[in-house]
């Protein structure tokens, strides 16, 4: 009965007719054929990168900026722009491209390099060999390319975090023994000071430009969205209002586009599965709150042991007030960490841990004065309190409790 009633779901479902048009266009991975409201910054990078086509090495170039600001998607507009015209006149340009990010591809310089050595078309063990031996092949392999390699590393502060700034090091002096080939970097990245933190002769050896990326206004946010809605959309679908409520939402933190994009997506998906003819400013309210909690979760989840302790003790005392304080939240982890073998750390690091949710956006707190008993920290709980019992219960789970 259950399988008949499925099937009979499945057949209703293919002859239903869908709010969307074409939902790729609401995806991360889709590419605009323009790119609104980042003219200027294409030109800069275009600028930089052009001598590439006339056989010249450009400078290395670092583009920082917000998430969902179009960092990577205007570095690939161009990036492919040029070697669409380099294919058409035979001018040996190539562009690699890298998210560092990926696990097994960046996160050690053994497997970067081999991974840089596999675009051209060369089998790498992924372990085994000396590094030596993998950056001969890689040079070698650049070599016999005989012209300019633009190499795109998107989160390169991931790489240096994993890896060490000496591959970087490594990858720019390359140039000094190449004859017939030359390497230009492009470094992507949300952190706009981690070049500050690397190694002063790997600063020095860089020679980079930059080019910084600022947050979508809500304007703008509402231009890219209506220009995405028409393409994904069936006309009439997107309700008064839901434009400009989804641009104000994201707006008003850091104006990632991909976040926007994101939200008017899941807020059509609520209203096809509500069988709603049109998506409504309740529907962005919907995707609003899924999304914060889809977030919330997946970070809850992929904390270390000691972290999650540290926020249950946080969440469980959130229960009992309002305004919760670092010494009895501390009292309550020391008790925790004897329930679940965990070895408590010291109230500094665990201050430094509550700095760190605070800048992931799951607390806010204030140092305020108790008088002749000294100065203390207030937490409180920035995520909705409906969300709290539901993130309790997933770091029970992680933590083992019982």
């Amino acid at each position: 009965m259950l399988e008949r009633g499925l099937e009979s779901f499945f057949e209703d479902f293919l002859y239903k007719e869908s709010l969307f048009v074409d939902r790729s266009t609401l995806l991360s991975s889709y590419a605009p054929e323009t790119i609104n409201h980042r003219d200027n910054e294409i030109k800069k990078i275009a600028n930089i990168l052009a001598p590439a086509l006339k056989q010249e090495k450009p400078s290395n170039l670092f583009v920082y900026g917000n998430t969902g600001t179009g960092k990577t998607l205007v570095a690939k507009h161009v990036t492919e722009n040029m070697a669409s015209v380099a294919g058409k006149k035979n001018i040996p340009l190539k562009h690699i491209y890298v998210n560092c990010k990926l696990k097994r591809v960046a996160d050690t310089e053994y497997r970067l390099v081999s991974q840089l050595a596999q675009f051209f078309g060369k089998t790498v063990p992924p372990t085994g060999l000396p590094t030596d031996e993998i950056y001969n092949i890689f040079y070698k392999a650049v070599e016999n390319h005989k012209g300019v390699i633009i190499l795109t590393l998107d989160e390169i502060d991931q790489l240096i975090k994993r890896a060490g700034d000496g591959i970087l090091y490594n990858l720019i002096r390359i140039n000094e023994e190449l004859k017939e080939s030359r390497i230009s970097i492009i470094g992507i990245s949300n952190n706009t000071t981690f070049i500050e933190n690397i190694d002063v002769r790997v600063k020095s050896s860089l020679s980079e430009e930059d080019v910084f990326f600022t947050p979508y206004n809500a304007m703008e946010l509402q231009s890219i969205l209506r220009n995405r809605a028409a393409k994904a959309f069936r006309d009439g679908v997107v309700g008064e209002g839901v434009i400009e409520k989804c641009a104000a939402y994201v707006a008003r933190e850091y104006g990632d586009a991909r976040k926007a994009i994101e939200l008017l997506r899941v807020a059509g998906e609520i209203a096809e599965r509500s069988k709603d003819k049109r998506i409504s400013t309740q529907h962005i309210d919907d995707a609003e709150e899924k999304l914060e909690k889809d977030k919330i979760f997946d970070i809850i989840k992929t904390q270390p042991k000691q972290f999650q302790a540290v926020l249950f003790s946080i969440f469980s005392l959130r229960n009992k007030s309002m305004a919760i304080y670092g010494g009895e939240m501390y009292n309550l982890y020391k008790e925790l960490c004897f329930r679940t073998g965990l070895r408590p750390l010291t109230q500094r690091r665990v201050s430094s841990i509550i700095g760190e949710f605070e800048l992931m956006g799951l607390i806010s707190t204030k140092t305020i004065s108790k008088g002749r008993y000294g100065r203390t920290r207030e937490i409180m709980a920035s995520i909705s309190p409906s969300t709290i019992p539901l993130a309790k219960k997933i770091l029970e789970e992680e933590l083992e409790l019982r």
